[in-house]
């Protein structure tokens, strides 16, 4: 071999290698900023981030070593988590992970040329988070929290176990799109159980408090709660308020039933962070977001704890507890 052929051959090499083995340079760390919408001693928040990294370090990356996350921990309105997402991006993260549809939505507002993986929402497509859904065209792919007929299910199950309700309420974030899409989907569903529902808007603990008490003069009254991260930050104050004015709800993060909530019905969010590292990790090995098929849930954990059940003079029946994946004694 000539020195000009082995001159054309490395330069060839070296064209691939940038896409291929960029994320193998020796001593380069790569960055990843997490936008986690709880506040840092959240035992749910903490679940969320421990499964992230574990599936991460499945894939061969070490934190300290070849990779940095840099979490950025905290609730707030949808200025502050515009702000959060600003401030991520100064530290010029390789990929961003975004717990919640109003976290995707941030990010996306901050920009179009970092990779970012969401967690979150129901139909991205509706929400402007990405074109397709087996191709997102964007910086933007994930994992997807909701679909369009859980609202009728929660419905169905919170009759199950309190025949008599006649008004369903579901607390929503405003500045989460994919919670009214809940509130909606079980209003259409209302008639069928004969319920009424209404939507329940609020942002922080004094608005919540405010609206529980409101609601928990209302006959026949009872709750869903859906998995937005800043309202589910609230978790505990809702279990105790709902205890207090004796409604039923139903939750759809298991951490609620453990927490002391009647019953929750929902995706394990926390195998999803686990699930989007194999996503953050292909990104940091060159591929695009554009190019990741937007993942959507296909198994639901029903909880049911019968102490809550116990303290508000509800009678489980046998059919429903034979449905659940988990009761709580």
């Amino acid at each position: 071999m000539t020195r000009r052929e082995f001159i054309r051959l490395l330069g060839g090499a070296a064209a691939v290698w940038p896409l291929a083995a960029r994320a193998q340079q020796p001593g380069r760390i790569r960055r990843v900023g997490v936008l986690m919408l709880y506040v840092e001693n959240d035992p749910e928040g903490q679940a969320r981030a421990t499964a992230f990294r574990q599936g991460l370090e499945k894939r061969g990356w070490t934190v300290g070593r070849d990779l940095q996350i840099d979490y950025h921990w905290g609730v707030g309105d949808g200025d502050w988590i515009r702000s959060a997402a600003a401030g991520l991006l100064t530290e010029a993260p390789d990929v961003i992970l975004a717990n919640g549809g109003a976290a995707a939505r941030a990010v996306q507002q901050s920009t179009r040329a970092v990779p970012v993986v969401f967690i979150g929402g129901a139909d991205p497509m509706a929400d402007g988070l990405v074109q397709g859904l087996a191709r997102p065209g964007g910086n933007l792919t994930g994992f997807t929290t909701l679909e369009t007929s859980v609202g009728a299910k929660l419905l169905e199950l919170l009759k199950d176990i309190a025949p008599r309700l006649t008004r369903i309420a579901v607390l929503i974030n405003p500045d989460n799109p994919g919670s009214p899409r809940l509130s909606e989907s079980a209003a259409s569903a209302a008639r069928k159980f004969a319920v009424d529902v209404v939507a329940l808007p609020v942002r922080n603990s004094a608005e919540i408090e405010a609206a529980m008490a409101r609601w928990g003069r209302e006959p026949g009254a009872g709750l869903i709660v859906p998995p937005d991260p800043s309202t589910n930050s609230y978790r505990q104050l809702i279990v105790e308020l709902a205890s207090r004015y004796r409604i039923p709800a139903i939750h759809t993060l298991r951490a609620a039933a453990v927490d002391g909530a009647l019953m929750s019905y929902g995706v394990d969010i926390p195998s999803l962070h686990r699930e989007a590292a194999s996503y953050v990790d292909r990104i940091l090995k060159g591929e695009k977001p554009a190019d990741l098929p937007v993942q959507q849930p296909t198994k639901f954990e029903f909880v049911i704890n019968l102490k809550t059940a116990k303290t508000l003079g509800l009678e489980v029946p046998p059919t429903l507890l034979a449905r659940a994946d988990e009761v709580i004694e």
